[in-house]
């Protein structure tokens, strides 16, 4: 038994015996060595080198639909064929005029309204002889009476201012109207003396007749106060000043009217 052991010690093993930390130690160094190369390459190609290459969004298109083309003259006719608006249009027909008249149904009056029927004569006949004087309404006959118009008189007033020489005595009324025209009131402004005399006349307003005006300041320069004892004292120089009011009447004289035969001279 000592004699086969030094063959056996010479013979190598079917198995390694050793200990596997070299493997194991080597496994190790591979995996920190590639995930370093890995490390590595994503810092050069991604970091420090980033890629230059983007993809830009597909640019807009646009297509026009002309008649250019078949394609495009059978849609045009399709969506002309399937608008709507045309769809729902209320056409003429083509045989109708523009402005032609609808075609309405006569109907008669006597369809719609109720008609009376009157009574039937009677067929028995009045013989007897008409009278001469038939009774009816008695016809109220109105005369006409005219209207009357009461004639106006011609009146002359004077302002407050003169009130302290009394009541005016004044001279008859007679003016004569050049023309047929309605005058206007016309006033004047007077100035009176201590003694009641109108020392001075002036127009203010004309009545539309220039004669008629003259007439009215030669009447106002007539005109006479009564003296009053609030004057008596007072200068001669002294005038109180005032206005005076015509207001023409009916009484004014008109125009005759000249004959057609006869020239004026």
């Amino acid at each position: 038994m000592n004699s086969l052991t030094p063959e056996l010690a010479t013979e190598p093993l079917l198995f390694n015996w050793d200990s596997p930390r070299r493997t194991k130690a080597a496994i190790t160094a591979f995996l920190a060595l590639s995930l370093l190369a890995h490390a590595l390459c994503f810092y050069i190609f991604q970091i420090t080198y980033p890629p230059t290459v983007a993809l830009l969004p597909p640019p807009a298109r646009v297509t026009l639909i002309t008649p250019a083309s078949e394609e495009g003259r059978t849609l045009l006719r399709w969506i002309d064929a399937e608008d709507p608006a045309l769809a729902f249009t209320t056409h003429r027909p083509p045989e109708s005029k523009v402005r032609a008249l609808p075609k309405i149904e006569h109907v008669p009056s006597y369809l719609t309204a109720k008609l009376t029927l009157k009574d039937v004569p009677s067929p028995e006949v009045d013989l007897r002889i008409p009278d001469s004087q038939p009774p009816g309404a008695v016809p109220f006959l109105r005369r006409k009476t005219a209207s009357v118009i009461k004639p106006t008189t011609t009146s002359v007033s004077f302002s407050n201012e003169l009130d302290t020489f009394g009541a005016p005595t004044l001279p008859k009324l007679s003016f004569a109207a050049p023309s047929g025209e309605t005058p206007q009131t016309i006033y004047f402004r007077v100035a009176i003396s201590r003694f009641g005399e109108v020392r001075y006349c002036f127009l203010l307003n004309s009545s539309g007749d220039p004669a008629l005006d003259e007439q009215a300041r030669l009447y106002l320069a007539q005109c006479r106060f009564s003296q009053s004892a609030a004057n008596a004292g007072k200068a001669d120089p002294f005038l109180t000043w005032g206005i005076a009011t015509i207001e023409w009447g009916s009484d004014i004289a008109q125009p005759q009217p000249t004959p057609a035969g006869r020239a004026t001279p």
